[in-house]
């Protein structure tokens, strides 16, 4: 039985492994002062978008369209092709919840549809790594339910380590108070935040970059089970110099081999802003 595995452009993959595995993205929107709009990854370069936002330029973003939703879930619907949608965390985005509504729209056309949902609560690179393993899942013949409970361990034990190079950009999307933003740019602080439940919560305050590096592999350490034979997902906001030096540390403490790297999309980026690093792997395997 073919099983299809979609989701959207939160995931941050590289377009090689979207071909590889046959992946389907359904592009979040995005939106510059204009209010000219974009789709993520297709009408909008992340880099772009990213270099854009040094020089000043802000975006927005939005859910993707209903419309597109619904064309791609009544694709496979029509071919009788079981799918298996994962989703952007939905406290960070309404992504999941209009998912779920275009879901019982298509069965109302087409009711022995098999579609199943999922919020992963993961974001960019940690959703990416789900997304991948389910999709290699799929590609070898597992059956629904197999992918569906290695999906439910992944997305339960992922974890995500996150830093920013400047406050600004999380307090202008609303994910940072502007005291703690002000004082972030002041002191030279760079914050290690995480994702809990879904949520992006502040982990620690580091000062300086080299610093907030170190402190990222000893996270790491503790709460990693079994680096060195895990995939480590790293997601960038167009700052490969520092992805170059992650990966450098984390191989030499831990001896991991195999990395998913990737820039961060438009709708990450327009939130995160430049000089953002993601780092994501298993607390269990």
């Amino acid at each position: 039985m073919t099983i299809k595995i979609i989701t959207d452009s939160a995931a941050d993959l590289p377009e090689d492994l979207l071909q590889a595995y046959d992946i389907e993205v359904i592009p979040l929107r995005v939106f510059d002062e204009q209010e000219n709009e974009f789709f993520d990854g297709v009408t909008l370069d992340p880099i772009d978008l990213l270099r854009n936002m040094r020089e000043g330029k802000l975006y927005k973003t939005s859910l993707p369209s209903l419309e597109k939703i619904q064309e791609v879930f009544t694709t496979y619907a029509k071919q009788n092709i079981t799918c298996i949608y994962l989703a952007f965390s939905s406290e960070l985005s309404g992504t999941y919840q209009s998912s779920v509504l275009v879901k019982e729209e298509v069965k109302e056309s087409y009711p022995n549809a098999s579609l199943e949902i999922i919020d992963t609560k993961c974001v960019s690179a940690g959703l990416g790594l789900v997304v991948v393993e389910a999709a290699k899942m799929a590609q070898d013949g597992a059956i629904k339910e197999e992918i569906l409970n290695r999906i439910a361990f992944l997305t339960e034990h992922m974890e995500h380590i996150f830093t920013v190079a400047d406050l600004q950009y999380l307090v202008r999307g609303g994910r940072l108070s502007k005291v703690a933003g002000f004082l972030g740019g002041l002191l030279n602080i760079k914050p290690i935040l995480n994702v809990e439940d879904g949520k992006l919560i502040p982990l620690e305050k580091i000062r300086g970059r080299k610093k907030v590096f170190q402190r990222i592999v000893e996270i790491m350490e503790t709460r990693g089970k079994d680096l060195k034979n895990q995939t480590i997902g790293i997601s960038h906001g167009d700052d490969l110099e520092s992805v170059d030096i992650l990966k450098e540390m984390i191989t030499e403490k831990f001896g991991c081999k195999v990395f998913v790297v990737n820039s961060i999309g438009a709708a990450i980026g327009a939130h995160a802003g430049p000089g953002t690093l993601a780092i994501c792997f298993l607390n269990e395997v």
